[in-house]
């Protein structure tokens, strides 16, 4: 039933996450202000448990703390179906090769899994502890977007928000004098990452040109003044997701005049897929587009404000699966 395919999205992500808080700095000054000590951080991935075990192992007090603290680790702890970034199961899409444009390979869509995190900060004191926190949170409203190149063979690369989920903290100041504190924070977050099934190049088997030629009477061959038709498939949707501009208005099933934010990227005498409906651009204006609906039998729809307006070039037509609808241009020669 299966195949075998490892991507390494998991150990990917895990590693991107980690590299967002290797270069945690502590700064120490005097009483006038003085910057007296600097370090890193040191970060580790393992459980919190793991380092408080090993500080309690170690009670010498001469020992300076310094030395082990502070500290940081993070570890992977849950994995959820996030069904509110679910797309169409049977969807596919294609992408070009690095090393060859015109080779294509295909997947299905991705699937969205939510990976939990916890990191855990361990300081002595509590300024050290402040600074840590106050160099991570600002960047996490709650969310912050880590880009990850998730498969290499069609160099898919994504943007991956990485959410802050909730922080708790823990001072473990009382205890007899052979007790060492630990402060400590643990920041849980949710990393929304995809994970991809196996890849396969895409079907030569569509026809993309064809040409036909006409002999006229009886003769057995081409005369001179030959014509032949030639026909090139083309796309009747967007694939690549480029997205020229957006409905400043609702629209219904009759009109054609569709008003837009910007007519820049947009030319007459060629389709655009409005929400899937094909449509043709008859004219530009200065915020608005006049144009033929539901072309090569798509639906027409109503479409409210803020719909996208994607192109549909030669780029798509070179992106089109087997199964998928796609018509002709001809022309004469």
């Amino acid at each position: 039933m299966f195949e075998h395919f490892y991507h390494e999205i998991f150990r990917r992500t895990i590693i991107s996450f980690g590299s967002l808080f290797n270069n945690m700095l502590i700064k120490q000054e005097n009483s006038s202000e003085e910057t007296v000590n600097q370090f890193r951080v040191p970060l580790s991935y393992g459980p919190t448990q793991k380092f408080l075990a090993r500080l309690s192992q170690s009670p010498d007090l001469n020992k300076s703390v310094a030395m082990t603290l502070p500290r940081m680790s993070f570890e992977f702890t849950g994995l959820q179906y996030d069904p509110s970034r679910k797309v169409t199961q049977t969807q596919k899409f294609s992408k070009g090769l690095s090393s060859d444009k015109k080779s294509t390979q295909k997947a299905y869509m991705p699937v969205p899994y939510n990976m939990q995190f916890e990191l855990a900060i361990m300081t002595k004191l509590n300024d050290d502890m402040l600074q840590i926190v106050e160099q991570i949170l600002p960047y996490f409203q709650p969310s912050y977007n880590l880009s990850v190149n998730l498969i290499d063979t069609i160099g898919e690369k994504r943007d991956i928000p990485v959410v802050l989920e909730s922080i708790t903290t823990n001072d473990d100041y009382e205890g007899d004098f052979s007790t060492r504190r630990a402060l400590i924070y643990t920041l849980r977050f949710s990393v929304k990452t995809y994970l991809f099934g196996p890849i396969s190049s895409a079907s030569s088997d569509i026809i993309t040109k064809a040409t036909l030629g006409y002999i006229a009477g009886n003769q057995s061959t081409v005369p001179d003044r030959d014509v032949s038709y030639s026909v090139q498939r083309r796309a009747l949707k967007n694939y690549d997701g480029t997205v020229l501009t957006t409905l400043t208005d609702d629209i219904e099933k009759s009109d054609t005049v569709i008003p837009v934010a910007s007519v820049a990227g947009i030319t007459d005498a060629t389709y655009l897929d409005l929400d899937g409906e094909e449509v043709y651009v008859k004219s530009i204006g200065t915020d608005s587009i006049v144009v033929s609906r539901g072309q090569d039998g798509t639906t027409i729809t109503t479409h409210l404000r803020g719909a996208e307006i994607k192109s549909i070039t030669s780029a798509d037509a070179d992106l089109i699966l087997d199964g998928d609808d796609f018509g002709f241009d001809g022309s004469f020669s």
